[in-house]
């Protein structure tokens, strides 16, 4: 069950102060029911947003008078059902293939100014590796709930790394996501991307054979544009703070490993339609 708390001594009101009674919502044109619902999702503290809380039908029981700005709402994630565990068992794991720069990560280097970081934003840490016989530091930044996203997604699928960057500077930023999980222990660079006119590829067979089972979240589009069956697409991230792209997404993943083919689900223009 749900239990939604006010802060103490304040009350914010619903959308429509002639509109107080739960029964008179379903009362309501969609489109401004729709309008409702958006900012019932924006009002609550997304990180501790429960899963299930993301899907219509519990927006649609929940009454609009109780949306309260900076409300917490945490959950649990349940045991599963005996059914839901019956159907796991019938399909394979699956493998979820992750990019690093700009979909979990913005870093920059020494003597490179980047505009879309804020003067002053300290790096989450700092990278000194050598390229060319020369020693370069590389200031990165992970991207909101990139740690919480990577433990519940390790949970359900296996993890791989697939990055254009070169290895010395991909492993060493592995390393630091990882953080001695051993969850991101399969891992691919530029030496294993195709280049075509001036842009890597990521061939995934190279990570399995069966592509039924491999999902790539990647902000560019022309990375996987082999298997866009496969892919989810994600904004590029480089320093905003609020960003919720992850956890936005786990509802999506939860949901996608029970299936038999995730293209049967990703093959539905979903790149060409939204970015999370």
């Amino acid at each position: 069950g749900w239990t939604v708390l006010r802060r103490k001594g304040q009350r914010r009101e619903s959308p429509s102060s002639a509109c107080e009674r739960p029964e008179c919502w379903k009362q309501q044109p969609l489109e401004r029911r729709r309008s409702w619902k958006a900012r019932l999702v924006t009002s609550l503290s997304l990180p501790h947003l429960p899963l299930t809380a993301l899907h219509s039908g519990l927006l649609d029981a929940l009454s609009v008078c109780v949306v309260i700005q900076y409300q917490t709402v945490r959950y649990d994630i349940l045991p599963l059902s005996p059914v839901s565990r019956n159907r796991l068992s019938q399909v394979k794991r699956k493998i979820l293939v992750l990019d690093l720069d700009e979909t979990l990560i913005h870093s920059h280097h020494d003597g490179v100014l980047r505009p879309t970081v804020r003067p002053g934003t300290p790096p989450d840490f700092i990278l000194k590796v050598v390229i060319d016989k020369h020693p370069v530091r590389f200031f990165v930044h992970k991207r909101p709930h990139v740690d919480f996203f990577l433990e519940v997604v390790s949970q359900w699928y296996e993890l791989v790394v697939f990055t254009a960057s070169m290895e010395i500077y991909g492993s060493a930023v592995a390393d630091k996501l990882d953080n001695s999980r051993s969850i991101l222990k399969r891992r691919y660079y530029r030496q294993h991307c195709t280049l075509e006119l001036g842009s890597y590829i990521k061939d995934l067979s190279v990570v399995h054979s069966d592509l039924s089972s491999i999902v790539i979240l990647d902000n560019s589009p022309g990375a996987y544009r082999s298997h866009p069956d496969n892919a989810i697409p994600i904004k590029s991230w480089f320093s905003d703070p609020s960003d919720t792209a992850l956890l936005n997404l786990l509802p999506m993943l939860d949901a996608l490993r029970f299936t038999a083919d995730v293209r049967s689900v990703l093959s539905r223009n979903l790149h060409q339609h939204r970015l999370w």
